[in-house]
C-alpha cells in the first residue's frame, strides 16, 4: 500500500474531493441529479465493474476513466491500491469520482476508502445511489416490506469470508415475517437455502432471483425457497444477481407486467 510520502507534493493547487457516488442498480434514469451533475464536472472517474455502461457513456469525452473492478478470485486492483490511486489524484488537484455501483455505503466498501482518504487530509463528499435491493425489488414489483407480509428487511452478503465460512446468524435471518435481500449470493445459494431451512424457514417460502436488474438484460427467477438453487443451475443464471427471500417475493409472479425482461421457464414455483 502505498505510504502517505509517495503522494506528490501540492504547492500550486488545494487538495482535490473525492466523491464517493452511487451509480444505482443499472438503469441510467435512476442515477440522482446530484450523481449526474457531478459525472459531468469531474476530471477522474474511477469506476467499478457493476458501474452500467449505460451509465459510462454519460462521462463526457476527455474525462479520464479508470477501471478498478473486481470479481471473484479475479481483482484488476487490490483495495490498497485503489485507495492509493485516489489519495494521489486528490493530491495532485484532480477532482474524482469514484463511481460504484447501487449506493457507495451499503456492500461497496465505500466507508474503508473514506475512512484512509480522510485520514491522508482528502476530504470527502458521499453521494447516496439507489441500492439493489430497492431497484430490483421496484422493477419486479415487489414491497420489500408490507402490512401484515413483512414488518421489516435485512440486508446480508453471501460473500463468503477468507476461511471460505458464511458467517451468518442463521437463526436470526430465518424470519418468517422479515424480507431477506441477498446481495452477492449466487455462488453461495445451496448453503445460503440449506442453513436458512435447518434453522426454520419454510421450504415453500417463495424466493425470487434478479439478474441485471433494472437493465435491458435483466433476468428474473422466482421459486420456493427449497428449489431456487436448482432453478438458477438450470437457467444458467450469471452474477450479478440479487436475491430476495420472504413472502413478498411471492409478489414477483402478479406483477409480472412489470418486468422489463421475463424469464418465463422460470416463472412457476417448485
Amino acid at each position: 500500500m502505498a505510504r502517505q510520502t509517495d503522494f506528490p507534493t501540492n504547492t500550486k493547487k488545494a487538495i482535490a474531493p473525492v466523491y464517493l457516488v452511487g451509480a444505482g442498480p443499472g438503469d441510467p434514469e435512476l442515477l440522482t441529479m446530484k450523481a449526474h451533475r457531478l459525472l459531468g464536472e469531474a476530471d477522474v472517474v474511477v469506476y467499478d465493474r457493476l458501474v452500467a455502461s449505460t451509465i459510462l457513456d454519460l462521462v463526457p469525452k476527455g474525462t479520464s476513466r479508470i477501471y478498478v473492478g473486481k470479481a471473484a478470485r479475479s481483482h484488476h486492483m487490490v483495495q490498497d491500491e485503489i485507495n492509493a490511486l485516489l489519495a494521489k489524484l486528490a493530491h495532485a488537484g484532480r477532482t474524482v469520482v469514484r463511481l460504484k455501483g447501487g449506493d457507495p455505503y451499503i456492500f461497496g466498501r465505500g466507508s474503508e476508502e473514506a475512512m484512509f482518504l480522510k485520514q491522508q487530509g482528502v476530504p470527502v463528499r458521499v453521494v447516496p445511489g439507489i441500492t439493489a435491493a430497492s431497484g430490483c425489488a421496484a422493477a419486479l414489483g415487489v414491497p420489500l416490506t408490507e402490512r401484515g407480509m413483512a414488518t421489516g428487511v435485512r440486508f446480508v452478503t453471501g460473500h463468503r469470508q477468507a476461511d471460505g465460512q458464511l458467517d451468518l446468524n442463521w437463526g436470526s435471518l430465518a424470519d418468517p415475517d422479515t424480507t431477506l435481500v441477498l446481495y452477492m449470493g449466487l455462488s453461495t445459494i445451496g448453503k445460503i437455502t440449506e442453513n436458512l431451512i435447518a434453522a426454520g424457514l419454510g421450504k415453500d417460502t417463495p424466493a425470487a432471483a434478479i439478474a441485471n436488474g433494472t437493465t435491458a438484460k435483466q433476468r428474473v427467477c422466482v421459486a420456493s425457497l427449497a428449489a431456487l438453487p436448482d432453478r438458477l443451475s438450470r437457467s444458467g443464471f450469471k452474477a450479478p444477481v440479487l436475491i430476495v427471500i420472504g413472502k413478498v417475493a411471492a409478489y414477483a409472479e402478479k406483477s409480472a407486467d412489470n418486468w422489463q425482461s421475463i424469464e418465463l421457464a422460470a416463472l412457476h414455483h417448485g
